[in-house]
């Protein structure tokens, strides 16, 4: 009777196998691939000398060995599992093909080798494929090692057609299998121990991505991928060798060595690297499973979509515009068919913080056309793309996916250079979660939660995104994160006093979290320390604001009730401080030149004046200024409505309105006496399409005075009708009565996300509440509209102080 546990000299004779991947596995050359196709060569030839031994030790006929999985693909680590099918046509006795396995897999446990073996029929196998998934995924990279090759290409065609024609079941299975894996694992971009394999963006991962390739439903994106995947197995192949273990979690202890044997200089540029390599996974795993769901969704509609047009021809994709330049097609954001990339800088901007906004995802086709051809933005930015960044940092959680599909082709390192230095940068604290660059990003997305607690959330959105930004360079990185927030700020726009706040906050964005824990807040000189530090009230609201996104950015641990009522305390106590040495209320600027001459003509008209012009911005010189906003004035004989009636107009015209001031003038000896009219000053901009005539502006007003044009119907068909997709779910609005704003009006701050028709519907709340709008301060900045008016009863007296909280509380109300 034959042994079942043989020890021929064939099958491991000195200076045979085990001595050849000694030598192979210890020497200094081949490496990376080279080594692991040399090793499953060697070992192919290993195991099909014992196979042939075996084969003709117990008589059996028509069988094959054959590598699936990892050994299938070639991709042999050092402390790698031999995945292995013995595949028989059945035919041989039991006993036989059992004696048979045993010549074989008794050899390789003797050498101490993991094994992963089954024993077969074609037809058990691909049943066996049809129920377990991971079955089937190994199939589908089956090798013939040794025997008879024409029942493995019999069974890997079959195997391959089961696969594509199961593919609507199978593939939503195997995202689902990813998916909780992703659960389970994490991220391995972000780990500091993560595991090579099982974490998302890891090894499984590619095999997964592999199998979708198989199916021909779709493609993964192929750039970078290969080199992704070679990382990781070569990062996997040193942990092997300077572990001697067969594990894929690239422990804490084990990096240093890691590196060295890979040739990087510390264990932070290994991790950066495997972070890379993942992020390349990553990002291509969502590209293509997003395109298998629409591809299965759109065959999935096809008899229906037939049987509907019963013959007629099939319309086109619908195209629905988001903004200039930008449309919703299929559930992706799209660049419209007559965006001018090369002509239009700010475009990959607009279509970030489009997609953001409306929740959707950035079509990777986009994203590459306005990485090979966008104009570059010159410096410093126009106002729009320095809007648009902020929108894009505004939209919460959404702005995360987009933001990875403008890192995958590279386009944040062209809007911030220094955003390279932080990139992939691992943190080694046990608090922080994320690396530099998406804990700033993570940032950003806590601070649009908080953005109704500011009155320059702008200025909060890109402190949060740069407040590490200095973590790239030696040093202390607050101090050199202030210099280089301050020329980025330059940079994309903004003005010299704002640089120096965005300076300040990088600079201070630990002060009062440090502070309120390791200080005696009762001693005066710990807060007027802080005072002197911030500066201005409106620089330590600010702080307070970026103090908690940075803190719940970070991880659980960095922030708690107890701190934040520590911190929160701290900013009181300074911001009264400040508040002690503050100005008082300032004077009211007069009218300027023209605004004086639309009044005068409105008053002498009785009728709306309307002046719509393009602002330039400053440019070099020698250089074309750029547009970068246009400026309409409107003047009207004061009467109530007007602020409703205008804002409704513009609304109506898809007109954004970016800054406003309403003013009442009076003029001496206009009409016989003392006139007053109504100057309101915009600055506006389409959302779309092309600026409308100051004609018909004019017109539609007149109307909507009249009472001809029935303005909140028409907006509200207008929504009816293109109803606007929002993705993001925006912080609630904030309305309160400003504290001391002014001796002569109540001053009622509004803090809301902005939309088509907010100040219509804000004018209309407030007329409704029989108060009179002295004037108004309105800005949007990015998707946020901060708004202040000035308003008194019709006495011309500010409010009492009970009617203005009433007066707050309703127009809250009113925007919710």
């Amino acid at each position: 009777m034959t042994s079942p546990h043989p020890t021929d000299a064939a099958e491991d004779a000195p200076g045979g196998y085990a001595a050849a991947r000694l030598r192979l596995l210890n020497g200094t050359a081949p490496s990376g691939s080279a080594r692991r196709s040399a090793l499953a060569a060697l070992t192919d030839d290993w195991l099909a000398a014992l196979f042939t031994a075996a084969a003709a030790g117990t008589g059996v006929r028509g069988a094959a060995l054959v590598a699936v999985g990892g050994y299938g693909r070639a991709e042999l680590s050092p402390r790698s599992d031999l995945d292995l099918l013995l595949l028989h046509d059945g035919r041989a006795d039991a006993a036989a093909v059992a004696a048979l396995a045993d010549r074989i897999w008794y050899p390789v446990w003797d050498l101490g080798l993991a094994l992963d073996h089954s024993v077969r029929t074609p037809a058990e196998a691909r049943a066996t494929a049809a129920e377990d998934l991971k079955v089937q995924l190994g199939l589908l990279d089956a090798r013939p090692v040794a025997g008879d090759p024409a029942p493995v290409s019999a069974l890997r065609t079959a195997v391959l057609a089961d696969w594509r024609n199961q593919a609507p079941r199978r593939l939503p299975e195997l995202d689902a299998l990813c998916r909780e894996r992703a659960e389970r694992q994490g991220e391995l971009q972000y780990l500091l121990e993560g595991d090579l394999k099982e974490a998302r963006g890891g090894l499984r991962d590619l095999t997964a991505l592999r199998a979708v390739a198989s199916s021909w439903v779709a493609d993964a994106p192929r750039e970078g991928l290969a080199e992704a995947r070679g990382v990781l197995l070569d990062v996997r192949d040193a942990l092997h060798r300077t572990t001697g273990r067969a594990t894929d979690r690239l422990s804490l202890q084990d990096q240093d060595q890691v590196a060295e044997e890979l040739g990087l200089l510390d264990a932070d540029a290994l991790l950066r690297t495997v972070y890379e390599a993942a992020r390349t996974v990553s990002y291509a795993q969502d590209v293509t499973w997003r395109e298998v769901h629409r591809v299965l969704r759109s065959r999935a509609a096809r008899p229906r979509l037939r049987a509907m047009l019963s013959g007629a021809r099939a319309r086109r994709p619908e195209r629905t515009p988001l903004a200039e330049g930008v449309v919703e097609q299929d559930g992706e954001v799209v660049l419209a068919l007559a965006a001018r990339p090369d002509r239009d800088a700010v475009l990959p901007l607009r279509a970030a913080a489009a997609a953001a906004q409306s929740g959707l995802p950035l079509s990777r086709h986009a994203v590459r056309r306005l990485a090979a051809s966008a104009a570059r933005l010159p410096t410093p930015w126009p106002a729009e793309a320095r809007e648009e960044l902020v929108t894009l940092l505004g939209a919460g959680e959404s702005t995360v996916p987009v933001w990875e599909a403008l890192e995958a082709e590279d386009l944040i390192t062209r809007f911030v250079p220094d955003w390279e230095r932080v990139r992939c940068r691992p943190q080694r604290n046990a608090v922080h979660t994320w690396t530099v660059d998406r804990h700033l990003v993570e940032t950003a997305v806590r601070a649009a939660a908080l953005t109704r607690h500011v009155g320059r959330p702008d200025l909060l959105l890109v402190a949060a995104l740069l407040h590490d930004i200095g973590k790239g360079w030696p040093g202390d990185h607050s101090r050199v994160g202030e210099t280089i927030a301050r020329d980025i700020a330059a940079r994309i726009g903004f003005d010299r006093e704002d640089a120096e706040v965005l300076a300040v906050l990088v600079r201070h964005h630990l002060l009062l979290v440090e502070t309120a824990t390791r200080r005696d807040l009762d001693d005066p000189a710990t807060v007027e320390a802080v005072a002197k530090a911030v500066g201005s009230v409106g620089t330590l609201e600010l702080l307070h604001a970026l103090t908690e996104a940075d803190a719940l950015a970070t991880g659980p641990a960095a922030w708690s009730s107890w701190r934040g009522s520590l911190v929160a305390d701290l900013a009181r106590r300074a911001a009264a401080v400040l508040a002690g040495a503050s100005a008082g209320e300032p004077e009211e600027a007069e009218p300027s030149a023209e605004q004086e001459r639309l009044a005068v003509e409105a008053l002498r008209t009785g009728e709306p004046v309307l002046a719509l012009r393009t602002q330039p911005a400053e440019a070099p010189e020698g250089a074309e200024p750029e547009p970068v906003g246009v400026e309409l004035l409107i003047a009207l004989p004061d009467r109530p409505g007007v602020l409703p009636a205008v804002a409704g107009v513009l609304a109506l015209h898809r007109l954004t309105v970016r800054a406003a001031e309403l003013r009442s003038v009076r003029l001496p000896g206009v009409t016989g006496g003392e006139g007053a009219a109504l100057v309101l000053d915009w600055r506006v901009a389409a959302e779309y399409g092309s600026l409308p005539q100051a004609a018909r502006l004019r017109t539609d007003l007149v109307r909507v005075l009249d009472g001809s044009l029935d303005i909140r119907a028409r907006l509200a068909e207008r929504e009816a009708a293109y109803p606007r997709r929002r993705g993001i779910t925006a912080p609630p609005p904030r309305v309160r009565v400003a504290p001391a704003g002014s001796l002569r009006a109540t001053v009622i701050e509004v803090r809301a996300q902005d939309a088509p028709g907010l100040l219509h519907r804000i004018g209309c709340a407030l007329e409704g509440a029989g108060v009179r709008v002295r004037s108004a301060h309105v800005s949007t900045l990015g998707a946020n509209a901060v708004d202040a008016f000035y308003v008194t009863g019709t006495d011309g007296a500010p409010l009492e102080p009970g009617r203005a909280r009433d007066l707050a509380d309703a127009l809250g109300s009113a925007l919710r």
